[in-house]
């Protein structure tokens, strides 16, 4: 069970998702993960794209409320 994460790592797909969301680009992405590749951004985004009510549920799980 659990979110689903890059590649050896912990970084589950949704925070990169959520991310790119409130507009941080690839380059802001990889500068703050420099573990990450430009590939697992892409592999991150499809995955994204066929698991679309999963990453948004788990965006909604982990917002904070105000």
């Amino acid at each position: 069970g659990g979110a689903a994460c890059i590649r050896n790592t912990r970084i589950p797909v949704w925070v990169l998702y959520r991310a790119h969301q409130l507009n941080l680009s690839e380059a802001d992405l990889l500068r703050s993960y420099p573990g990450l590749t430009a590939e697992d951004l892409v592999n991150a985004w499809d995955y994204a794209a066929l698991n679309r009510d999963e990453i948004e549920l788990q965006i909604k799980e982990n917002e904070v409320d105000d």
